[in-house]
């Protein structure tokens, strides 16, 4: 049978045209196994960030201080998924979509909004704010029963003295920490948290009993060492990990219940650096409320936790002169009607 006119040209064509339609596949399906990966990656990143170990460099500890902000990965993920048409990446994306709803999703959902029994706020003023006495209208304006502060200098605290005394007539300073009260305050000291090394002077950690219309309540201010970040040591955190053992020593001898601990802990609660303190009180509010830094807040390192009681909601309040945000928690009471009891 005789061959056609131009029948091998058409032949050659339709080959091209499959070889092309087959290398553009191939390329779609390897991208896919790349976007796969990823995604596996970072879900397996949220689930078991404790497994990352804190070698050199402390990177679970980084890691876990920024830990919400992987989600920013799956928006990502998904719309390159999508713009290479890989269904099996598609799917993948799922995975650390449920891993971060399942970490973060109550985040989401508003805060307990019933009246609290008590009312905290906890705010790193800076020891470079440029306006005291403008912070300090702020924190007064809340209305909260406590207001703790760190940096507190000795320039300014004339100021927050000044301008907090007609609403809250009872405070208490040690080093650079302060502690103002609605309430009467007694049995104040100095907690020492000052990790090896550093100077006697260094005094960033106090206590007192402060006698609440529902009996007395242990209260911890405390400001941990800052954390360092760079090239040569990475996350340089030892300093505020041996700070934050010292805390959770002097709060496991707290003998009075209820207690709570207001402080710039220079970590989030992710952070395994702060698991000697963490351990020892009820988990935090499941909110994101973050508090630095305050052109563009990143983590909540300003914390507001408790024992025998329950933080159930906690929201940042609007910038001051520092380069943190002030943090309020509300706080209820385990039972009704309680005195002060010492732990058995």
């Amino acid at each position: 049978m005789p061959n056609r006119p131009g029948a091998g040209r058409v032949a050659k064509q339709w080959s091209w045209r499959w070889a092309s339609r087959w290398r553009r596949q191939g390329s779609w399906r390897g991208r896919g196994r790349v976007l796969t990966g990823l995604a596996v990656l970072v879900a397996c990143l949220l689930v078991f960030h404790g497994a990352v170990p804190d070698t050199a460099g402390r990177p679970g500890s980084l890691l876990e201080t920024f830990l919400p902000w992987l989600g920013l990965a799956v928006p990502v993920l998904l719309a390159s998924a999508l713009l290479r048409r890989s269904a099996p990446a598609v799917c993948a994306v799922l995975l650390p979509a449920a891993a971060w709803l399942g970490l973060f999703g109550a985040f989401l959902v508003p805060g307990d909004d019933r009246t609290p029994d008590l009312l905290a706020v906890q705010h790193n003023v800076s020891d470079e704010n440029p306006d005291p006495a403008g912070t300090a209208r702020a924190l007064a304006g809340t209305r909260a029963d406590l207001i703790a502060l760190e940096e507190l200098t000795p320039a300014a605290a004339p100021a927050f003295e000044a301008v907090l005394a007609p609403e809250y007539p009872y405070h208490a300073v040690e080093g650079t920490v302060g502690l103002w009260s609605k309430h009467p305050l007694e049995q104040v000291r100095p907690v020492d948290i000052r990790p090896a090394g550093v100077g006697e002077d260094w005094n960033r950690g106090l206590r007192a009993t402060a006698r609440t219309p529902n009996g007395g309540v242990a209260v911890y201010v405390a400001h941990l060492p800052s954390v360092r970040l760079g090239p040569t040591h990475g996350f340089g955190s030892a300093r505020r990990d041996e700070s934050a053992a010292l805390l959770g020593a002097a709060i496991a001898a707290e003998r009075t219940d209820p207690l709570i601990l207001l402080g710039d802990l220079n970590s989030t609660v992710d952070d395994r650096g702060l698991d000697p303190v963490a351990a020892r009180l009820n988990p935090p509010s499941r909110d994101f409320a973050f508090s630095w830094p305050a052109a563009l807040p990143m983590a909540r390192i300003d914390q507001v936790m408790t024992r025998a009681a329950t933080v159930t909601r906690v929201r940042a309040l609007p910038a001051t002169g520092s380069d943190h945000l002030p943090v309020a928690a509300h706080i209820r009471w385990h039972g009704s009607g309680r005195d002060s009891d010492s732990r058995q």
